[in-house]
């Protein structure tokens, strides 16, 4: 990195890259869209009139305490309600897509499958899909969630469930 007048800093790495203009655009499926922008579980979605959304309180796992004598040794299940927020542009991708969400419990054993439309109309359209998620988990630990749009996976998202055990007293 070495600095340039006026302060700015500039990297060698970005000089050797090509003019954008000259970049390959790709027409093949598999590499020209559809593109995931978001995939995160969070608390409280809004969505205004003009489809922007606002991600409140964007989260990656739980805990769940139980106080006092009578807490259990072993972790209740528990009740988990977020909302699901995907994003999706369409790059190339045009039409109806199959979008899969395949959630995996800590022991590998697989939650029910949800599955949506999604349209796209390309380029840089695109379309959220905002579920909101009522779970009740019966074990402590990592689980994660698959987002395939048909047989392709797009991400995992991770959402892990803590239980915290306080025994106050003798």
């Amino acid at each position: 990195m070495r600095r340039q007048g006026g302060g700015a800093y500039t990297s060698d790495l970005f000089q050797a890259w090509p003019e954008p203009n000259i970049w390959p655009v790709s027409t093949d499926p598999d590499l020209g869209g559809p593109y995931l922008q978001i995939a995160a579980f969070c608390e409280n979605v809004i969505e205004g009139k003009d489809g922007v959304l606002s991600l409140i309180r964007v989260i990656d796992r739980f805990v769940h305490t139980a106080v006092g004598a009578g807490a259990p040794e072993k972790m209740p299940a528990v009740p988990v309600n977020a909302h699901l927020v995907l994003s999706f542009k369409s790059g190339f991708a045009k039409g109806s897509f199959p979008v899969k969400i395949r959630g995996v419990s800590p022991d590998g054993k697989p939650l029910p499958d949800v599955s949506i439309p999604m349209q796209l109309e390309g380029d840089d359209r695109g379309q959220n899909i905002v579920l909101q998620v009522g779970l009740v988990l019966e074990q402590e630990g990592l689980y994660w969630f698959d987002v395939y749009v048909g047989e392709r996976l797009m991400t995992r998202m991770p959402l892990r469930l803590v239980y915290q055990r306080l025994v106050l007293g003798p």
